[in-house]
């Protein structure tokens, strides 16, 4: 497995540079900082992906706020998605909140969709959602995120918490897999 990760990785193709996305962090922090000044949010980071995108942009936010996570996944560290399965719900209380959803990628949207219905149904007086990149799919997504970094291509990206069947999150760029 780690030679299939390990080859994965030295023949990607670097779509975004470290720098394009601490660009595109800065510009969704900044209108984020706009909207939510005055709302006491509740950010919620969707783990595992949203951990490192969460963890980048919580620094660049300059308003009073509280966290907590939740984790809605379909893919358990597959390339494909399945049926969404809630492994952690928040802890804090969403009734009355404004709540802000951090996430890596928008890509099919049903599993933001999943959270974002589960926030409205849990009380939340507002929901907002976060990603850095927006997958540019054919099909109509069941959400659309309201803050966005970057838009990405329909291809299979992996780093700055998006991973390749459970590695790389941690890659300093985003990168595509190369098709064999």
């Amino acid at each position: 497995m780690l030679n299939e990760i390990k080859h994965v990785r030295e023949n990607a193709e670097l779509l975004h540079s470290k720098e394009e996305i601490e660009a595109a962090l800065d510009s969704m922090a900044q209108q984020i900082n706009q909207l939510l000044a005055d709302r006491n949010p509740l950010v919620l980071c969707v783990m595992n992906g949203g951990l490192v995108v969460a963890g980048q942009l919580l620094t660049r936010l300059t308003m009073p706020l509280t966290i907590d996570s939740i984790n809605a996944s379909r893919y358990q560290n597959k390339t494909v998605g399945e049926e969404i399965e809630w492994i952690i719900k928040p802890r804090a209380s969403l009734e009355n909140r404004t709540v802000l959803i951090i996430d890596d990628i928008l890509d099919a949207g049903i599993t933001l969709a999943a959270i974002y219905d589960y926030c409205i149904q849990h009380g939340a007086s507002s929901v907002y959602t976060a990603v850095l990149l927006d997958k540019n799919l054919p099909q109509t997504k069941p959400i659309a995120a309201d803050f966005v970094g970057i838009n990405v291509a329909d291809r299979y990206v992996f780093g700055y918490g998006m991973d390749y069947k459970g590695y790389w999150r941690n890659a300093d760029g985003i990168f595509a897999c190369v098709e064999n």
